[in-house]
């Protein structure tokens, strides 16, 4: 699922390619994922898109007033609105031309007013569509925590330090941070060298600060590279990210720790595959790691008899 950094991109993608346009029409697929179908059909057209933003998970297209509305054209019409974007697993949104054919799983079409489409489209439909107006949308944000981006050093303290839960679930946990996920809290925990089963209450002051400065460093870091393309994410482009190739923890189960050497290991924690070095992250009391795939235990074991001088033809005659 995207995260903070792809949906950045995204983000910005589109501020570049559409910031200003005007849409003049709705075509919509299918619409099990949109809050209200009937409402994009009716509210959008003749506004202008007049920001693209990014908050946590969610993209923001802020839409200005439709031209020429008062009071008595439709409903709100004469007050700006934001349509609410979350990609879910496989969601892209893109421009294209109008007369180029709709891939498969297209399911958003708005026409701009450059004789362009801003497309969504989605396979599996995980995502979420929603037309707000002011008060519904600042209804809907006040549940996510802060930005990791700006988070103060004091603030993420307070939001980590005390709580009886894991350092993984906090950083999933969008409620304490907007826009964290599955890949940058193992990158993060890796590089600040914390367990990702350990308990908030027990991380030190210092800890915590360490884990902030790692996580937004990696943040920014995969920004710039375009976040990571794991299986199908792609920017406003159609261009996979780059920060993958950066990885030092995640999905990389039984390869060799980039510091230590040490055969990384998964775990299961917050109900997700969590990935770290037993080394370089020692474990809390009484939790194990899952055992090493077949195949990433035959490299473990053939990397540590390197180390140890051996011939690997002789693992497991001695």
């Amino acid at each position: 699922m995207p995260e903070l950094p792809e949906v950045e991109t995204v983000a910005r993608g589109l501020r570049q390619a559409v910031l200003g346009r005007r849409i003049l029409s709705v075509a919509l697929g299918k619409t099990d994922f949109i809050d209200d179908p009937a409402a994009l059909e009716e509210h959008l057209p003749g506004r202008a898109i007049e920001a693209i933003e990014r908050y946590g998970k969610f993209m923001l297209l802020r839409l200005s007033a439709v031209a020429g509305a008062n009071d008595n054209h439709r409903e709100g019409d004469a007050k700006r609105a934001s349509l609410l974007v979350h990609l879910g697993m496989t969601g892209q949104m893109a421009p294209s031309p109008a007369a180029k054919p709709r891939e498969k799983h297209t399911h958003v079409c708005l026409l701009l007013d450059d004789g362009r489409e801003l497309r969504y489209t989605d396979a599996r439909r995980f995502g979420r569509i929603a037309y707000l107006t002011e008060v519904p949308l600042e209804q809907e944000l006040t549940r996510f925590g802060a930005d990791p981006l700006e988070v103060s050093k004091e603030e993420f303290a307070n939001r980590v330090c005390g709580r009886r839960a894991r350092i993984k679930a906090l950083l999933l946990d969008q409620s304490v941070l907007r826009g964290v996920g599955n890949i940058y809290a193992d990158e993060s925990l890796w590089r600040a060298r914390i367990h990702p089963a350990r308990l908030g209450a027990k991380l030190s002051r210092k800890e915590t600060e360490t884990l902030r400065r790692a996580l937004q460093d990696i943040l920014r870091k995969a920004i710039v590279l375009r976040g990571s393309s794991i299986s199908d994410f792609l920017d406003a482009a159609g261009e996979p990210g780059e920060y993958q190739r950066h990885h030092r923890a995640y999905g990389r189960e039984g390869k060799k720790c980039y510091r230590c050497k040490t055969a990384i290991r998964r775990a299961i924690v917050a109900g997700r595959s969590s990935y770290f070095c037993p080394r370089c992250q020692p474990s809390p009391r009484r939790f194990a790691a899952l055992p090493l795939l077949v195949k990433n235990r035959r490299k473990a074991k053939r990397r540590g008899a390197e180390r140890a001088g051996k011939s690997p033809r002789n693992i497991g005659k001695s």
